[in-house]
């Protein structure tokens, strides 16, 4: 018997290999933004609550700009305080990062991490909150009965000359229709720029809508809210059709991208879902195309369903890899169950 209780001392804890385990270091990427102010928030790694140092007050305005902090003039100083821990850990919240209200390695890689320029809504304190799709304040929509048709043009004044026009015109055809084929709106490119219900364009710098652009990486694009229509980019950025052709280290795919503006010009927020169309960061050369079953539930809530779309099917392929983890899981734990029931039977056999 005491042979027996150990060998079940010896094998029983590798049972709980199946435990998360805690994610790696990231390390801050090295690629180089070309964007002064971000490109430097590394050297804010490990700074907490008490600290006083040089520069705080950039990460403040970043806070700030993107909605996780509100702040007066003579408040943005280099002083980590209380309101800034706050701002830290809904930052982390909403961004799905471990919540530690420090600066930590994990933080400050997500920081420097080119976004959308569309402020994020920032989630409440409470822990047991759900993670997933959100919308614009009022929930906003485009009032029209369904099914209906938008139009879309571009700017003929504001457009970029390192990507085909005829190349961004099927990249955007082939994102509205990701959205079409989900919800009962459809989408067609009109002639007439001015009156098209959504106007697209790329833009340098400050272009007169109260949220300039910053040149290469940093804010990569914004959408307003319906019924506002204004979808825009920025032109500074090396955009890409295909990987294969475009080779620079911080290209970053147009499709990807308007995909996501899209979703805004349709009345979604920032999701906190990483792996949904709708969360606010890019990384350059990432591609992120296909709508998950976060971005259609969100969207749907708002113009109801394509009848001709399942939604189901695309859940059980969402879940496809995480069902294949757990069976493994299940699979090694059955083994054991198998090893001890062994171990049970000889015990008893013994005795006898």
């Amino acid at each position: 018997m005491h042979f027996i209780f150990f060998l079940l001392l010896l094998f029983y804890p590798t049972c709980f290999l199946a435990r998360t385990t805690p994610p790696a270091t990231t390390m801050i990427s090295t690629v180089n933004h070309h964007n002064s102010t971000w490109s430097t928030f590394g050297k804010f790694i490990d700074t907490s609550k008490g600290s006083h140092v040089s520069g705080i007050s950039d990460l403040k305005n970043y806070m700030q700009r993107f909605g996780y902090l509100q702040v007066s003039e003579t408040s943005i100083n280099d002083e980590f305080n209380e309101e800034f821990e706050v701002a830290i850990t809904r930052y982390q919240r909403k961004l799905g990062l471990t919540v530690t209200g420090k600066l930590d390695t994990e933080t400050i890689s997500q920081m420097t991490v080119p976004r959308c320029g569309v402020r994020d809504t920032a989630p409440p304190l409470n822990t047991h909150a759900i993670q997933h799709y959100k919308y614009f304040k009022g929930k906003p929509r485009w009032s029209r009965a369904m099914p209906t048709t938008l139009t879309y043009a571009f700017s003929p004044n504001n457009i970029i000359s390192s990507v085909n026009l005829s190349d961004i015109k099927v990249i955007f055809r082939r994102a509205f229709s990701r959205w079409s084929s989900v919800i009962p709106v459809n989408f067609t490119e009109a002639e007439d720029y001015g009156f098209s219900d959504i106007k697209i364009g790329f833009y340098n710098g400050d272009h007169d809508d109260g949220e300039p652009f910053d040149g290469v990486l940093g804010v990569l694009a914004h959408g307003f809210s319906p019924e506002s229509g204004r979808l825009h980019l920025d032109a500074a950025e090396t955009w890409a059709v295909d990987f294969e052709r475009e080779k620079s280290a911080v290209a970053i795919d147009l499709e990807s991208v308007a995909i996501h503006e899209i979703g805004h010009v349709l009345g979604l927020a920032h999701s906190s879902v990483k792996e949904s169309v709708m969360y606010p960061s890019l990384k350059p050369r990432e591609k992120k195309t296909d709508l998950k079953v976060d971005d259609i539930e969100g969207i749907q809530q708002l113009y109801g369903s394509n009848p001709n779309f399942n939604i189901e099917a695309l859940a059980q392929s969402d879940t496809s890899s995480n069902r294949g983890v757990g069976s493994k899981i299940e699979l090694r734990l059955s083994w054991w169950t198998i090893a001890f029931a062994m171990v049970l039977i000889a015990c008893v056999n013994i005795k006898g």
